[in-house]
């Protein structure tokens, strides 16, 4: 069982401003990591990439369904694998609960995998 000091509450809201500190100083960098991650250049996609759909084969552009953005989700399911990843599988429960609202923002959900589509059917 893990051991807790215990304190004063003084003590205790010292601490605690102290950690509100480290927090705001995380969120600043992790704002300037994603400004610096959206700053990176975009490179031409020259590639015909085919995905298997549950309608048909689908190229990259397909996938957009006439939006503007395109969010895609890895999967994690290789070839070789009898399951999805569990942190992937329960992610993907969510997804029939959000991708009404990414719609509405002019964003298609695509999740992909490696998997065989049969395989991801079953």
């Amino acid at each position: 069982m893990t051991e807790h000091t215990t304190g004063t509450r003084e003590e205790w809201l010292a601490a605690r401003l102290e950690l509100l500190e480290a927090e705001k100083e995380l969120t600043r960098r992790s704002d300037e990591l994603a400004r610096q991650r959206q700053q990176l250049p975009w490179v031409r996609i020259d590639k015909d990439y085919r995905f298997d759909t549950d309608e048909s084969s689908a190229s990259l552009a397909d996938l957009f369904r006439g939006r503007s953005q395109l969010l895609v989700y890895h999967f994690m399911f290789g070839p070789d694998y009898s399951a999805g990843c569990p942190a992937c599988s329960a992610i993907a429960d969510g997804f029939n609960g959000f991708v009404a609202h990414l719609a509405h923002h002019d964003v298609t959900l695509a999740a992909v995998s490696r998997a065989p589509l049969a395989k991801l059917q079953q």
